[in-house]
């Protein structure tokens, strides 16, 4: 009888040795004193080029987090072409870009969970009496979409008995809505905030509310982008993203940028 029983034992010991094999590889490796996160420079306010250095969102919580990790942090600016590339190159060692994680992507390089996750918005113009965002509410309403968008397939799918029209780009569309040719727009958040607050024409329009967020057409998220062997570096920055998160730092930070939740 003991003969089985030792077996089914070491059956057990293997498997929960094969479990902790990722842990195990990410305990192994040693984080380095010093890593280098590029950005882009020109999405603001994520990143961007002030007084010739980067700024913005991202870098600033990118070093927080680099304190949280206990790591010397510097920040390069990359065109975004050249982005991915470059990681892979080793020229850096994270990628803090607005860059969303996607199945393609994750062929090449790695994310760490997301920092922000961005709504997506309807907005009307001033005089609308819409308050109702459901697919009943806005039945028979004509919604405008830039072309190609996450929001246009969202709202096709969705919202079958509306007219979804398409639009070269979300300015175009708000701006029809403007014109009253629209019963609403829907777009990022950020790309509708910005236009009501910074264009003159954003005048004529308000927010109504966010759609229910759903990865299937919004995707997961901005994430650090690593590459796929740095799993201790991963597994750092995860941990350090779930402090700022629980502690309010990153709400803080965010405040600076955003006037809204972004995760």
């Amino acid at each position: 009888m003991r003969l089985p029983r030792l077996r089914a034992l070491a059956i057990v010991v293997a498997c929960g040795a094969l479990a902790a094999l990722p842990q195990a590889e990410a305990r192994a490796q040693t984080l380095p004193h010093q890593i280098r996160i590029a950005s882009e420079g020109a999405r603001p306010p994520y990143n961007y080029i002030d007084n010739g250095e980067l700024s913005g969102f991202e870098i600033e919580l990118g070093r927080e987090l680099c304190a949280r990790i206990v790591v010397t942090c510097t920040f390069v600016a990359q065109d975004w072409d050249s982005m991915i590339p470059g990681l892979l190159d080793h020229q850096y060692d994270a990628i803090m870009a607005a860059m969303e994680i996607s199945d393609e992507r994750r062929e090449k390089i790695a994310f760490t969970k997301p920092y922000v996750r961005m709504p997506a918005s309807f907005v009307v113009n001033n005089k609308s009496a819409l308050h109702d965002i459901s697919p009943d509410g806005l039945a028979g309403k004509t919604i405008g979409v830039e072309n190609g968008s996450p929001e246009q397939a969202f709202a096709e799918d969705i919202y079958k008995k509306s007219e979804v029209k398409r639009y070269a780009s979300l300015e175009e569309a708000i701006l029809d809505l403007a014109e009253e040719r629209l019963d609403t727009a829907l777009g990022d958040k950020d790309a509708v905030i910005d236009f009501l607050k910074n264009r003159r024409e954003g005048k004529c329009c308000k927010l109504l509310a966010d759609a229910p967020r759903d990865p299937v057409y919004f995707g997961e998220g901005i994430g650090v982008g690593l590459r796929k062997e740095d799993v201790a570096l991963r597994a750092a920055f995860d941990k350090a993203i779930d402090e700022v998160m629980a502690d309010g730092t990153f709400a803080k930070i965010r405040a600076k940028y955003f006037d809204f939740a972004v995760n």
